[in-house]
């Protein structure tokens, strides 16, 4: 699973991913410990933003999910390839291996979760089988079958189609021995409890009717991926359209994206829960919007020093993301680097100590950056 490679990445992927997963790495705590040192009231208002949203409505935090989904359509409509004029023969690789990845980032995904529970040997129906990257890896596969076997028209017709069916579905459409539009909190009485009463194996995230990362809500999150793959194909020939009117087009898409979004909110709620239509417009918007600033900051200024940090998050995102839940780095930290923050002030100490979380696992990426060392599945 480990390889060393020497092929050229494109910056601005790998710092606005980078960027993505460092919110989870420890960077949601600097609003908290920074209000604690200055007692500046505003900083409580960034802090609400790195918690997801109760129901309906949408925070900074709940962009992170989806955007790294897009991210991974990005990668692969920077080099888009149709396969469907092979050979079974020739197409056969290709398959294979992306089955392997769909299945190892499942069983990842629960390794994640601590889906076992008291540990192996472990009771089928005591796992949580749902995960941030099994639907990760759902959403690239069925992506990857599209682009591999459709054309950028049909991906689109696809992508809107989905978004529309699911729409129906979970607001016309009367759930057995239920009614339609059933949006309230919890969900339980949308179309997202009854697949996964009835579809989703072992437990569900805290034993909730509507697991977070559930059956049917893992459909319209495809679209995330496919919208990834229109703006990675859309860059790729950035040099041919112009570079920085690419950035233009890319930030008005974003701006689009969001209009949609929020209009299509008044009667299909934005809610990351059951991962709505509107949903993925918002995300898809402040997606590409992100992208655009990162593509022009980081590629087009060439500013990649000052994006480091962000850089070598992003080119090994899987494995810090695992790391985030199977190692305990806040007592790694504490072991280096506690003398100095019980040394400080009380004021201080907050700040010190999720800084002090940050730099050793900034430390082990760049370690590993500069030999070359990137883990993918």
């Amino acid at each position: 699973m480990t390889t060393k490679s020497t092929k050229k990445r494109l910056a601005s992927l790998d710092a606005l991913r980078g960027m993505d997963m460092f919110w989870i790495l420890g960077g949601q705590s600097i609003f908290a410990a920074l209000f604690v040192l200055t007692g500046w009231h505003g900083w409580k208002l960034f802090e609400a933003h790195t918690v997801h949203s109760p129901w309906h409505g949408f925070t900074f935090y709940d962009l992170i999910f989806p955007l790294f989904i897009f991210l991974s359509g990005v990668a692969m409509g920077l080099a888009p390839k149709r396969i469907d004029h092979m050979p079974l023969a020739q197409r056969k690789p290709y398959y294979q291996k992306a089955v392997k990845r769909l299945l190892l980032l499942c069983l990842l995904g629960v390794l994640y979760n601590h889906g076992w529970g008291t540990g192996i040997p472990a009771a089928v129906d005591e796992v949580r089988y749902a995960s941030v990257l099994g639907r990760i890896a759902f959403a690239w596969f069925f992506c990857a079958l599209l682009v591999w076997h459709t054309s950028a028209r049909t991906q689109a017709f696809v992508g809107a189609g989905i978004l529309l069916f699911y729409w129906l579905l979970l607001c016309f459409i009367p759930v057995p021995n239920g009614v339609a539009g059933d949006l309230s909190a919890s969900g339980a009485g949308s179309w997202n409890a009854w697949f996964d009463k009835y579809f989703l194996p072992g437990i569900s995230y805290q034993s909730r009717v509507v697991d977070p990362e559930g059956v049917l809500s893992t459909l319209p999150a495809i679209v995330n991926a496919i919208a990834g793959v229109f703006v990675g194909r859309f860059v790729s020939r950035a040099e041919q359209f112009g570079q920085w009117r690419s950035v233009v087009v890319l930030f008005g898409v974003g701006l689009g994206c969001l209009l949609i979004g929020w209009l299509w909110d008044v009667f299909f709620p934005v809610n990351k829960e059951l991962w709505t239509s509107s949903f993925v417009l918002v995300t898809v918007g402040w997606s590409t919007i992100l992208f655009a600033i990162f593509y022009a900051l980081v590629d087009l200024l060439n500013t990649q020093k000052l994006a480091y940090p962000f850089i070598i998050i992003g080119a090994n995102s899987i494995i810090i993301y695992l790391a985030s839940s199977l190692v305990d780095w806040g007592y790694i930290s504490l072991s280096v680097f506690g003398g100095l923050v019980t040394a400080a002030s009380a004021q201080w100490q907050p700040l010190l100590s999720v800084l002090a979380l940050l730099l050793v696992q900034l430390l082990v990426l760049h370690w590993m950056y500069k030999r070359k060392i990137f883990v993918s599945v």
